[in-house]
């Protein structure tokens, strides 16, 4: 079995055990997820099975989307509410919507992150948030990442308990913290806060509408009808220039084998090479030798 499969990730679940779970439900060990999701965080997981692994990093570089909410008035040490309160300050009047606004405009574009200790990036072999765990510090590498859109959907204050929630759409490249956004967001506005909610709208070209839940999974496997739902291998290169090998072309490239520009017979830098009407390698034009050749193999027969 190959295919790509968006999935809706639940809340409450790893990601890890998202793709365990499949591994049982579909009988296979071949399977890989595009993009980690928080436990805490809903929504769209790509999950790429057989074959289909091999394009787990073409998934994970198109740009993702984000619907989620801040609460601003209190800071926790993983930057949502799973985490220990850390700092605390009232907010004791309402935010102005210009200045939220604007605050969201200075984080848009290109902008650097430091990953929080609480995450999954590994520093010398090890994970920051085993780190963190063990009650200890590392200096985390910065990350330039883009933000897309970083748009205000509403805000509520909260005169009782003298909080502000934020809600906001996010649309930013891979590598991306929205934990980290959404905190500085509140930095910049003079106070504490942590993400209390988020869901991922899109991720690796699949939108919330195309997933399937892992008992939906369950039950196309069950009923024979899973093959449908399921995306080709090259649903992940569909940005690319595709081209279509002749069979002496095809012999060369089974072997991974240079191509000349004059052989394709195209100007694109990078270019997905198909054999009757099959995916079979990504080619990239090297300018120093001034030929083609392969960056990753799909399939040799």
């Amino acid at each position: 079995m190959d295919g790509i499969i968006p999935l809706y990730k639940e809340r409450g679940m790893t990601s890890f055990a998202c793709v365990s779970r499949l591994r049982q439900i579909l009988k296979t060990k071949k399977i890989g997820h595009s993009g980690t999701l928080d436990p805490g965080v809903a929504g769209v997981l790509p999950i790429c099975v057989g074959n289909a692994t091999k394009v787990v990093d073409y998934l994970m570089s198109s740009g993702k989307q984000y619907q989620g909410e801040l609460l601003i008035g209190f800071a926790t040490t993983t930057q949502d509410l799973d985490g220990e309160k850390i700092a605390e300050k009232t907010v004791d009047n309402e935010i102005p919507t210009n200045k939220i606004v604007a605050a969201m405009n200075n984080l848009t574009g290109e902008i650097t992150q430091i990953p929080p200790m609480y995450s999954a990036v590994k520093v010398n072999g090890k994970k920051l948030y085993e780190y963190a765990r063990a009650g200890e510090t590392v200096d985390r590498p910065k990350r330039q990442v883009k933000i897309n859109k970083f748009e205000l959907l509403s805000s509520k204050y909260d005169k009782e308990n003298k909080q502000q929630r934020i809600r906001f759409n996010v649309e930013c490249s891979k590598g991306t913290y929205i934990r980290t956004l959404v905190v500085e967001l509140a930095r910049q506005l003079g106070y504490p806060g942590v993400m209390s909610l988020l869901t991922r709208l899109k991720s690796g070209g699949f939108t919330l509408d195309q997933t399937l839940s892992l008992d939906d999974v369950r039950d196309a496997v069950a009923t024979q009808t899973l093959q449908q739902y399921m995306y080709p291998l090259d649903y992940a290169l569909k940005n690319y220039p595709q081209l279509d090998l002749q069979t002496e072309q095809w012999k060369k490239v089974q072997n991974g084998g240079w191509l000349a520009p004059s052989e394709l017979n195209t100007g694109e830098n990078e270019i997905v090479l198909l054999f009757d009407g099959q995916v079979k390698a990504l080619y990239h034009l090297d300018s120093k030798n001034n030929m083609y050749k392969p960056t990753k193999m799909f399939a040799v027969n």
